[in-house]
């Protein structure tokens, strides 16, 4: 796709639904990063079209050119992000601070969010409410463990009074979770963080809702 005039060195191929995309474009919306926006359709199975393939092998969102180079993964792209852009830092200064995010990053986006990708739920099951069922259980049993990492750490957001990537990850992992039906009654702390994010601008402009493609 050609570029226009306006447009950055950075063009994101993203899913207007894929919690990885979310963490991406919200990341460059908080620090004010342009870029083109590319939509590919996971639903139409966009990302193992040939035309796609060609730029991204892997076949998967989001994934990101830079300078003519396309790279993928959304928390090595998050790092990316703030290595390159540490304007709006998305990390605290103390390297145990940055375990401690890093930690409940990997906690949402190993072990919550693969395991109810949609390839994962169509590969346990064809029957959409035995998809829905697998999803349901594997992030309420995740958020039950969240909760618990969060707690000492929440203020406004997941570490404290400033967003980091934590919130970057939690937040589209609740959006699935509320897709899928989870009682967030028993997850208090994360409901709060969730709402407290949701009113952010950059959050809302990074929001499923707004992306293309979206209905």
């Amino acid at each position: 796709m050609p570029k226009s005039k306006n447009s950055s060195d950075l063009s994101l191929y993203q899913y207007w639904r894929s919690s990885c995309s979310w963490r991406v474009r919200w990341a460059l919306k908080h620090k004010g990063i342009q870029y083109e926006d590319i939509a590919v359709n996971l639903l139409q199975n966009e990302q193992n079209s040939p035309e796609f393939l060609s730029v991204n092998p892997g076949g998967y969102v989001p994934a990101l050119k830079i300078n003519d180079q396309v790279y993928g993964e959304s928390l090595a792209l998050l790092e990316w992000i703030e290595e390159t852009y540490p304007t709006n830092p998305l990390l605290p200064k103390s390297a145990t601070d940055r375990l401690r995010v890093r930690q409940i990053c990997q906690h949402i986006a190993s072990g919550i969010q693969p395991i109810q990708n949609l390839s994962v739920m169509r590969r346990h099951s064809s029957d959409p409410a035995e998809q829905a069922k697998w999803a349901h259980h594997w992030i309420q049993t995740g958020l039950q463990k969240l909760e618990a990492l969060v707690t000492p750490t929440a203020g406004t957001y997941c570490y404290g009074g400033e967003v980091t990537l934590a919130d970057l990850c939690l937040v589209p992992q609740v959006y699935n979770a509320l897709r899928f039906n989870v009682d967030m009654t028993p997850f208090p702390v994360i409901s709060r963080i969730n709402q407290h994010c949701l009113d952010l601008p950059s959050c809302d402009a990074s929001a499923p809702h707004n992306q293309k493609g979206a209905p």
